[in-house]
Order: C-alpha cells, then sequence, then structure tokens
C-alpha cells in the first residue's frame, strides 16, 4: 500500500451505517404490509417475515468475517499524514451512497405486500440487525486488542471488506470520535474543583 496523505474511515461505522436505515425501513415496510391483506394472507406474510427476518440477520452478521478478521490481524499501523475521517461523516456520506438502494429496497418490499405482507420488510430489518451485530462484533475485537480498525475511503464503494479493500489501518483506542464498535463517542464535561 503507498503512503502519503490518506482518508481513512472507521470500519465499524461503515458496517453500520446502513444499520439504522435498513431497520426503520424494513420495519415500515413490514406495518405497510400488515395493513394490506395480499394473496396470501396477513398471517402467512408476517410469519413467513419472521423466518427471513432470523435468516438475514444469522447471515448478515456472519458474511465475509474471515476476510474482516484476515484485514484486521494483518493490519498496518496508520501513518501520521492519515487523515481520520469524524463518524457523523462517514454515515453522512456512506448513507448518501446507498440511499437509491436503500429507497428502492423499500419500494419493494411495500410493493411485495400485495403478494406477501411485510415479508421483504422483515427481511430489510434483518439485514439492518444482521449489520448492527456485525459492528458489535468489530467493537468486541476493537476492545479486546486495544486497537482501532481503520480503511481507505476511497475502497468503501463496496463496503469496508469488499474487492477494492487490500488491508486495514490501526490506531490506538483513543482514536477518533467513536467508540470501539462504530457507537458516537459523547464528549465528558470537564470536572470542577
Amino acid at each position: 500500500m503507498g503512503r502519503g496523505v490518506q482518508s481513512l474511515a472507521r470500519v465499524a461505522v461503515v458496517v453500520r451505517a446502513a444499520a439504522a436505515p435498513l431497520w426503520w425501513l424494513g420495519l415500515l415496510g413490514a406495518a405497510v404490509g400488515a395493513l394490506v391483506p395480499g394473496l396470501t394472507g396477513r398471517r402467512i406474510g408476517l410469519l413467513s417475515g419472521a423466518a427471513l427476518f432470523l435468516v438475514a440477520l444469522a447471515v448478515t452478521s456472519v458474511v465475509r468475517r474471515r476476510r474482516y478478521t484476515h484485514f484486521a490481524d494483518t493490519a498496518t499501523r496508520a501513518g501520521r499524514s492519515d487523515v481520520l475521517q469524524d463518524r457523523a461523516v462517514t454515515l453522512r456520506l456512506r448513507r448518501r451512497a446507498l440511499r437509491w438502494w436503500l429507497l428502492g429496497a423499500f419500494a419493494a418490499a411495500v410493493v411485495s405486500s400485495f403478494a406477501l405482507p411485510g415479508a421483504l420488510g422483515l427481511l430489510l430489518a434483518g439485514v439492518g440487525a444482521g449489520l448492527w451485530a456485525k459492528a458489535l462484533w468489530l467493537g468486541r475485537r476493537e476492545r479486546d486488542t486495544e486497537t482501532l480498525l481503520w480503511v481507505r475511503t476511497d475502497w468503501t464503494d463496496r463496503g469496508p471488506a469488499g474487492k477494492r479493500v487490500k488491508g486495514f489501518r490501526t490506531t490506538g483506542i483513543a482514536a477518533g470520535d467513536a467508540y470501539p464498535g462504530g457507537a458516537r463517542r459523547r464528549p465528558t464535561a470537564p470536572k470542577h474543583r
């Protein structure tokens, strides 16, 4: 990997960027679907959706885990010239890049409710929950190793472990404005004497 000034985004933040939108859009799609009787009926649709939710949660939380582990094990230390991207900026850019996919998935969930009410919406919610679980897994790994994982921002168009990604960088546990796992780090008030 070449050095120089490079912008780095937290791996866990990139992972969880789509989690909340998928979760809420999925629940909204399932709620809309529950209002439509559909071809199969609400009961079959929602039961199918519950099964799809569990499958999506399990699959999403473990997919590419070996690749994440490999990159984490072989990660190099971030250089002094590397720029650490703020959590809010990473979330905003990632969600903006995914907005048409998210809106298309929501529209598909609503339209599919006329056949199988709520099922595709619960599938989307399961993917969101799986991404959240993957971010928590990354957070546990970061706490255990006391290092935060970062990835170059120009490699994240297909996700933090996509084909373009060649490796991760690491920093100390206090770097950046997000806790291990990508949660927002709240500023602490100064202590008065």
